[in-house]
């Protein structure tokens, strides 16, 4: 992984070459726009990033995944521009990456590893912890080898006389298999933990929404302006990496709690998807999403599709869903109404807010106390023997809060439901 510590003795800080691979049929303006993204990225971590490469890939290579020539044309720049790191936007195989490094004579790290970093960075409960830890480890195992090459070259090995190097590497490969499986034991115990948490959280007839986006879209803001909290917002990438959630009293008295959840990147890593659940899973869980697009950004097309594949991703993209411009007050509206103008075409239900200034919350709170109040009616029905079905129905697309049964079976409860259900229980309500 990268070294982050900084000596006290240094005096220059890192500088980073970035590299990015333009596919044959790819546009070079995404690229540009990729690397952009991943320039903010490495700054997170307080390293320079410098004049970025685009390098055309036309048919890729096994050992630099470019031609031999190309790659040492690059070496020779990487070389010239004295740069400490090399940080490519492209997955390299563990193999690529050390030849690469071989050939540059410097560390080469791929845009899942600066992601990885700045996870570390930022992770503050134990649950982040301990996923941050996971997903490292579980990247590093298959680059172990490059740790080792020095001890490997000491002495060789056959069959039966294995080199210290070798010896090292599967030593390091058991201690970290093991480190694994006890990170994801500790981490159910977590979950466990925090779902009891949760079932005592939604006992009330309380809607439960979320607010997703890409990173640094100013959801943290819009929640702090939303429900007049304090969580912690910062111009930066990956601000809040824990679940974070805050009541709010809407219009009409009705009550919602939000969640906050992390900031969606392109090309986000698989295994971080996956290891923070505790913070995406809010989205998969919540009633309503609230999908905050920043109005202001020059790549706001980008931002919405991998918003709605990471949310694909986590089955949560046929959730009810309210779109939410933010930064309204960053855009000179005559100037940009043509690209206004195509936003609301696109989405027509879409609200157009800042969190910085406040304007139109009042109307995103009309919003969601509308949902709110339809979505989560406290209910009271009594259900014969013969519609225990409805029951069933209350239970699993529902929350039951109380449940008594008199001698004839009849099931008199209290309960919440959405709205397209609340039909099937009208003869039965009280």
């Amino acid at each position: 992984m990268i070294e982050l510590e900084k000596e006290a003795a240094a005096v220059k800080e890192q500088r980073a070459f970035l590299i990015g691979f333009l596919e044959p049929d790819q546009d070079r303006s995404v690229v540009e726009s990729q690397l952009d993204e991943l320039a903010d990225l490495v700054r997170n971590l307080e390293i320079i990033p410098l004049e970025p490469e685009i390098v055309r890939l036309r048919t890729p290579q096994v050992r630099y995944r470019v031609g031999s020539g190309k790659a040492e044309e690059i070496a020779r720049l990487v070389q010239e521009c004295e740069a400490d790191l090399v940080v490519f936007d492209n997955d390299l195989t563990p193999s690529q990456q050390r030849n690469w490094e071989k050939l540059t004579g410097c560390p080469v790290v791929g845009r899942e590893e600066i992601i990885l970093e700045i996870f570390a960075s930022r992770a503050m409960t134990k649950e982040a912890v301990l996923q941050v830890e996971l997903a490292r480890l579980e990247y590093s195992l298959p680059r172990l080898h490059k740790a080792w090459t020095h001890l490997s070259r000491q002495r060789g090995g056959g069959a039966t006389n294995r080199g210290q190097g070798e010896a090292q590497l599967e030593t390091d490969r058991r201690l970290i298999k093991r480190r694994i499986q006890q990170l994801k034991e500790e981490l159910a115990l977590v979950r466990k933990q925090r779902a009891s948490q949760r079932k005592a959280r939604i006992r009330r007839p309380v809607a439960q929404g979320a607010i997703v986006g890409y990173t640094n879209v100013g959801k943290s803001s819009l929640l702090n302006a939303l429900c007049d909290s304090e969580v912690l917002v910062k111009d930066q990438l990956f601000a809040t990496l824990d679940p974070t959630a805050r009541r709010i009293v809407l219009p009409g008295n009705v009550e919602m709690v939000l969640n906050d959840t992390v900031g969606f990147v392109r090309k986000l890593p698989h295994q971080l998807v996956e290891a923070f659940k505790s913070t995406l899973e809010e989205a998969v869980l919540a009633d309503i999403l609230l999908l905050v697009l920043d109005v202001s950004s020059d790549d706001i097309d980008n931002e919405w599709e991998t918003t709605i594949g990471v949310l694909k991703e986590l089955g949560a993209d046929e959730k009810r869903m309210v779109v939410v411009f933010n930064k309204i007050d960053r855009i000179d509206k005559d100037a940009e109404a043509v690209k206004l103008a195509r936003l609301r075409g696109l989405f027509p239900g879409a609200v157009y807010v800042s969190a910085h200034s406040k304007e139109n919350l009042e109307e995103l709170r009309a919003v969601l106390a509308d949902f709110a109040s339809r979505s989560r009616a406290l209910l009271k029905a009594e259900i014969p023997p013969s519609r225990y079905d409805l029951i069933t129905l209350a239970h699993s697309a529902g929350n039951i809060y109380e449940e008594n049964f008199a001698p004839d079976g009849t099931a008199e409860i209290l309960f919440a439901i959405e709205e397209k259900y609340q039909h099937r229980f009208k003869e039965f309500l009280r």
